[in-house]
């Protein structure tokens, strides 16, 4: 029964919901400045830094989660809190915003794939598969050899077009 104990005081204390705050922060921190920081040419091993202390802050958010609790009065020690007291307003408003969050991602889903245009065939009923030959190089050191290269590109070429592709 202890356990059990422990993970109601862990709810009571807002552990939980610290938890899930500040992995979801420190995500989208760091993938932030994973795209960010390389276009200022910022080094790696500052990512790096700000990574880890991100990992490092972590459990010190935990502690204080455990440690302190906010009330309308301001910041007191979990101890000095009465536990009966809630002294926060239950807030649904967070429900809203996820659903017209999720509502918005499906509508661009929906926008992008029925307003694109059908790129998969042409107008006129001819295919749009294409194959491109790159022109050869005469890597000799004899410049006579360079009607070789010509002529392989040319064959190619050639052949592409006689055979359907």
């Amino acid at each position: 029964m202890k356990i059990d104990n422990f993970f109601s005081e862990l709810k009571r204390r807002n552990v939980y919901k610290v938890a899930g705050r500040y992995i979801v922060a420190g995500w989208a921190l760091s993938q932030g400045i994973a795209q960010v920081f390389p276009v200022f040419d910022v080094p790696n091993w500052v990512i790096r830094l700000i990574v880890l202390l991100i990992s490092i802050g972590f459990p010190i958010a935990l502690f204080l989660a455990w440690a302190f609790e906010i009330t309308p009065e301001g910041i007191k020690r979990t101890e000095d809190v009465d536990p009966a007291f809630e002294g926060r307003a239950k807030s649904r408003a967070w429900i809203y915003i996820v659903i017209a969050g999720a509502l918005f991602s499906i509508g661009l889903f929906f926008l992008g794939r029925y307003s694109a245009e059908n790129k998969t065939a042409s107008p006129s009923g001819i295919s749009n598969k294409s194959i491109a030959v790159l022109p050869f190089d005469n890597l000799s050191r004899d410049p006579d050899n360079a009607y070789f290269t010509e002529g392989v590109e040319d064959e190619i070429l050639t052949h592409w077009q006689r055979s359907p592709i």
